[in-house]
Order: C-alpha cells, then sequence, then structure tokens
C-alpha cells in the first residue's frame, strides 16, 4: 500500500437523512474532523451557506484541519436532457469556479440518470456530450472534472455494459473517474476487472461496502476486498492518493458521526 494514501469523507452520510438531519455544514466539518479524517468531499446540496463564498469555507476548513478533496453535484436532468445542457453546463462552471479557490481540489458529477422517456442510446449520447464540456471548462479553469457512476434508481450508468458504454464517449484527458466500491459491485460480477480496465482514468476512490445481497453494509462488514481495491487504485498513473469514504447503510442513518468515525478506524487497520 502506498505511504502516502489519504483518508476522506463524503457528506452523503448526512444528506441521506434528508429532512431528518438538521444540522449545519460547520456540524459536518466538526464532526469528520472528530472522526479522524484529513480531507472532505461535500456536495452542492450540503455546502450551505458556504455555497457563496468560497474564502469563508476555506477558513472554515483549516480550523477544521481539513482538505477539500472534490467538490461534487448533481442535477434534476440527470444529465441526459438535452434542453438541459445549457443549464447544466452553466451549474457545472460555478462549482468549478469555485473549487478552483482550493489547490488539488476535483469536480466529481454525478452519474447520468433517466428522468424521461426515450432511447437509451440518446441518453448515453446527451450525457457523453455534458461530461465532456463540462470537462472542457474544467480544464480552462485548472480544475479535473471526474465523472461517479452510481446504481441508485434510474442510474444510466449501473452494469459493466453501461460503463463501457460511457467510457467510449469520453475523452479521458478532459473527464476522469470516481470509481465508487459499492456502487460497482451492485452492478459488475466482477468489480476488480471493471476497475483494471479503466484504471488509467481513476483519478480518486470511493470506498463503500455491501452484502452479498447488495445492501450497504459498514466498511469491513460486507464483501469488498478492501486491500486489492487500495493496492489496484494506487498503482493507477493518475490516482492522487484519496480514499473517500461514503457510509450509507442503516448504522449510518441511525448514527452518522459515530459510523463514519468507526469506518476511519477500520482503515487504520488497512494500514491507512
Amino acid at each position: 500500500m502506498r505511504k502516502d494514501i489519504k483518508v476522506g469523507c463524503q457528506t452523503f452520510t448526512w444528506e441521506m437523512l434528508g429532512n431528518a438531519w438538521t444540522g449545519t455544514v460547520d456540524d459536518l466539518l466538526s464532526a469528520i474532523s472528530a472522526g479522524g479524517y484529513s480531507g472532505i468531499e461535500i456536495t452542492d446540496t450540503m455546502i450551505g451557506r458556504y455555497g457563496a463564498d468560497p474564502h469563508a469555507f476555506a477558513n472554515a476548513l483549516r480550523d477544521c484541519g481539513l482538505t477539500l478533496v472534490s467538490f461534487a453535484f448533481g442535477s434534476k436532468s440527470g444529465f441526459t436532457v438535452a434542453d438541459a445542457i445549457k443549464d447544466d453546463l452553466a451549474t457545472a462552471k460555478r462549482w468549478i469556479d469555485y473549487a478552483a479557490h482550493f489547490p488539488g481540489a476535483l469536480i466529481s458529477i454525478g452519474s447520468a440518470t433517466v428522468v424521461s422517456d426515450g432511447p437509451r442510446d440518446d441518453k448515453f449520447a446527451i450525457a457523453g456530450e455534458f461530461y465532456n464540456r463540462a470537462g472542457e471548462l474544467g480544464k480552462a479553469a485548472g480544475v479535473e472534472v471526474a465523472v461517479h457512476p452510481s446504481s441508485h434508481h434510474n442510474t444510466l450508468l449501473f452494469d459493466r455494459a453501461d460503463y463501457d458504454r460511457i467510457f467510449t464517449l469520453l475523452d479521458p484527458s478532459l473527464v476522469g473517474w470516481v470509481p465508487d466500491t459499492g456502487h460497482i459491485l451492485r452492478g459488475h460480477a466482477d468489480m476488480l476487472d471493471t476497475m483494471r480496465t479503466y484504471q488509467d482514468r481513476v483519478r480518486y476512490l470511493h470506498l463503500k461496502d455491501v452484502d452479498a445481497q447488495g445492501r450497504w453494509a459498514m466498511l469491513g462488514k460486507g464483501v469488498l476486498d478492501t486491500p486489492a481495491v487500495i493496492d489496484l487504485v494506487s498503482a493507477a498513473p493518475h490516482f492522487n492518493g484519496w480514499l473517500v469514504l461514503e457510509e450509507e447503510s442503516e448504522t449510518a442513518g441511525a448514527d452518522p458521526a459515530a459510523a463514519v468515525k468507526a469506518n476511519r478506524q477500520t482503515m487504520r487497520g488497512y494500514g491507512a
């Protein structure tokens, strides 16, 4: 395992609670810092009052000893509606410009999702166009852009055939990949083969576990071969060293802060 591995936390563990979460973005930073993490990936939903003030967010991160690994965003269009490309690119530019204030931070764009009727071929083409054009915006601003496929409801990017299809459409010089182990395990017969095939596109990694039935599990409690995945991405030519833990299990739903702290302790057992 690489000695320069860094461990961050994704804020979706709180976001998934919806209205049941009544805390603030500062509460998130405090919990993640107290959990032993050195980095954070935050979303457009959870950025809160800092969304219009990157300098204030930088100060808040510094006070908590955290680095912004990535800023993640999605769209109600699922990035598969042609008429929404203009607005989606405007949103992408907004967050790319925001991330540019944080050296080394990436932009993670959510999975293409089916939100309307029509041929799947058309939706892949629209998503591919959007991701590439967003990548061009990122390149112009000096911010790397990566796609984050998921296995959630109506995703366009679920199984190996879907990954093969979207990666054929994406320019690897413009758009990287944030593999998410939990989502890949739910849709791919051989996760490690998928990751080896597209290893050169990996920018950083989302670590998430599932049980044998594909239900979210705490890290180390499911079927994920965590050491093998870490070794694989560590050898990826464009991997930046960040492992971002994202927890969606029922355990996390009951107590997000305790769950992410437990996952951080699990990672220490893997030497990270």
